[in-house]
């Protein structure tokens, strides 16, 4: 008994011992700090102003436009703008953000393009390019030569002070020069802002909402600018009071449209009145207090527009109209701000978000996701997105790189040898011996490295940054939290839309060290006990649901709010508008385990029809135009059809592939309809 009461007392000291230096180490870790603070207290009372015209007298000794191979993928970033090039089928174009490690904030202008085929980054240096920022937005025009960016912010390094810009950008994805486009006059262009969106529409710019932060507050706004492309000229169109438009918001998605564009979800904060208790000399008592509080919008509108007539001046804006539609069916659930969306194909393609289930005094209980989804623009209907595991192809030769790339050579492949049989009188049966002029000047692709492939979805998170190219869906970065500490992922990653076979990985790197602040240090503190159980429990599982102080409630580069789950409480009349699907359009509609090619070549006759047919109504003699003409619009209207219902076809052959079923064959297309039973059953 004494020996183990000795035992106890010494485990006791040792463990006494243990917490003191834990103690003296912690004093010393928040003496540095506090002297830090001391140090940078200066840094803080800096003039940006000073700061970024010591970077443009940098920018200027840049010579001219230089192009460098880059050893390693840009640094992590947050709030920043990922873009399929509109020049090059080929290549990414990543501009700006920031980054945040808990201490200090360094923003970038760096244009960094990323070669898919090489597998290869570069970036670009230029004299005359966009000051650094983050929370700006950019967007292609509606011919494939330039895009257009605007606004931003900028902040000291503590992030004490912000500056918004209004400047409005150019950049040839072609020359990777950038021109800055001034347009003289008071309120003759938007106002500083970030958090807006940018879309195009023939010729025009489409700008709408962001925020401004002023330090004592936050703005929010619901302006709509429209720039045209041709006459350099931005319009403000002055709508009726009476008429139904979005209210304030940044965060949301605009997407184009063929009417002009589609606005859904965002995020603000409204003021609301809560009941504060106050004690006074008769005991507590309630009272009332106006705050704001954030706000994820599930709304949804279509902006059209209709050009001016063509006889009328050159400053002639454009009619616009907000349209409020229905909420989308089966949309994701719970809601979240931060669920990014781009455009693919009449669609968007949606990931990952954030949903704070519970706010307090102390922060707020978040939940974060990494479920893809796909909206249905035209149908105003989301349906998921789930990998699936690579079907066995029966076929020894391999399809060429996964997207549409090498798919749509093979197309063109086939088109032009049934035009050449058409024009040589051949039949269609002799259209695969017909050999084709190769192209003199093809890209050197080197051959690609393996790359890991999953069959889950990136790490869920918030303001990923998303880009369509060749139906490939590319995610870059994102941000995730964990009590105070905020995570910037560093990593893209690429999905194909068309076969969801798995998520290829193209680069992750660890994830930098968080700088803790006193307040931090003081928690610790009370927890000092479990430290080391919780240290444990970071490593093991350091991406888990966390709580986030009310200051991220003002998140500037998220693309939209949407939701995780699909929605079963969808209203009645949400049903009603939003539940037809793309069989009842009267269209050939695509088969199970069909593909684009394959869909095609069974209803080219049909969507010839079709298209000759619409050209008539609008008084077009299809008659007037080339054989290959048609086919090719003939099958850009089958591959839009393909793409709209892409995501039912998928349920049933998910489904069929569960009964056994990996592929359905017409007998009567074969030529095999009149075989006997014994062929049925072979």
């Amino acid at each position: 008994m004494a020996k183990d009461k000795k035992k106890n007392s010494d485990a006791k000291k040792a463990k006494k011992a243990e917490k003191a230096a834990k103690q003296a180490s912690k004093g010393e870790k928040k003496a540095k700090t506090k002297a830090a603070k001391i140090e940078g207290s200066d840094a803080e009372d800096v003039d940006l102003d000073e700061v970024l015209e010591e970077y443009r007298r940098q920018q200027e000794q840049f010579l001219k436009i230089t192009e460098t191979v880059c050893e390693a993928p840009p640094r992590a970033r947050a709030a920043s703008t990922l873009m399929a090039s509109p020049h090059d089928s080929n290549t990414l174009l990543l501009f700006g953000g920031e980054y945040f490690n808990g201490s200090l904030a360094q923003f970038y202008n760096d244009l960094n393009i990323y070669n898919i085929s090489r597998d290869e980054w570069r970036c670009v240096t230029s004299p005359n390019a966009p000051l650094p920022r983050s929370g700006h937005a950019w967007t292609r025009a509606g011919n494939p030569n330039h895009v257009y960016l605007f606004g931003g912010e900028f902040s000291s390094p503590k992030q004490g002070t912000f500056h918004h810009y209004s400047d409005f950008w150019r950049l040839e994805p072609a020359t990777r020069e950038w021109t800055k486009i001034e347009v003289k006059g008071k309120d003759k262009s938007p106002s500083a802002r970030s958090g807006h969106r940018m879309t195009y529409w023939k010729q025009y710019i489409i700008l709408f909402g962001g925020f401004q932060d002023t330090s004592n507050q936050t703005k929010y706004l619901a302006d709509l600018w429209i720039f045209d492309t041709i006459n350099f000229v931005w319009h403000s169109p002055q709508l009726p009071p009476a008429q139904l438009k979005p209210d304030a918001r940044s965060s949301f998605t605009l997407l184009p449209h063929e009417q002009g564009a589609a606005l859904y979800g965002g995020y603000s904060r409204v003021k609301a009145t809560v009941n504060v208790k106050q004690k006074g000399n008769k005991g507590p008592s309630q009272a009332q207090r106006n705050v704001l509080i954030p706000k994820v919008h599930e709304d949804c509108f279509y902006l059209r527009i209709t050009q001016p007539p063509t006889d009328a001046s050159p400053n002639t804006p454009p009619a616009v109209r907000w349209e409020r539609r229905k909420k989308p069916a089966n949309a994701p659930n719970p809601t979240r701000a931060g669920a990014t969306m781009t455009w693919h194909k009449g669609r968007g393609i949606m990931f990952g978000g954030v949903h704070d289930v519970e706010q307090s005094e102390e922060g707020m209980d978040s939940e974060f996701f990494n479920q893809l989804f796909a909206w249905n623009i035209e149908r105003n209907r989301f349906m998921p997105m789930g990998l699936r595991k690579p079907r066995q192809q029966k076929k020894a030769a391999p399809e060429p790189r996964g997207g549409r790339r090498g798919r749509a050579q093979a197309n063109e492949e086939e088109l032009l040898r049934q035009l050449a049989a058409l024009e040589t009188g051949a039949s269609l049966e002799d259209a695969d011996d017909i050999e084709l002029a190769k192209k003199e000047e093809e890209e050197d692709e080197k051959p690609a490295r393996e790359m890991p492939v999953t069959m889950e979805p990136p790490h869920m998170r918030f303001n990923a940054q998303l880009a369509v190219q060749d139906d490939v869906l590319y995610i870059y970065g994102g941000t995730f939290e964990k009590g105070d500490r905020e995570f910037t992922f560093d990593d893209l990653y690429a999905i194909d839309l068309g076969k969801m076979d798995g998520c290829k990985e193209i680069f992750t790197r660890p994830v930098e060290d968080w700088i803790e602040s006193e307040d931090e240090d003081d928690e610790d503190d009370e927890d000092d006990e479990d430290e080391e159980e919780e240290e444990e429990e970071e490593t093991t599982q350091m991406f888990t649901p966390s709580k986030r102080k009310k200051k991220q409630d003002e998140v500037s580069e998220v693309s939209s709010e949407a939701s995780s789950e699909p929605s079963i409480a969808a209203s009645e009349d949400d049903e009603t508008e939003t539940t037809a699907t793309s069989v009842d359009d009267g269209l050939p509609h695509p088969r199970p385990f069909e593909s684009r090619r394959e869909f095609f070549s069974r209803t080219s006759a049909e969507w010839q029809e079709i298209l000759m047919t619409s050209l008539r109504w609008k008084n077009i003699q299809p008659e007037t135009m080339a054989i290959k003409e048609i086919k090719a619009k003939a099958y850009e209207l089958s591959e839009e059809k393909w793409w709209d219902c892409r995501e039912e076809i998928v349920a049933l052959e998910e489904e069929q592939e569960a009964a056994g079923i990996q592929e359905v064959v017409s007998l009567a297309e074969r030529g095999d309809a009149g075989a006997g039973g014994g062929a049925r059953r072979r």
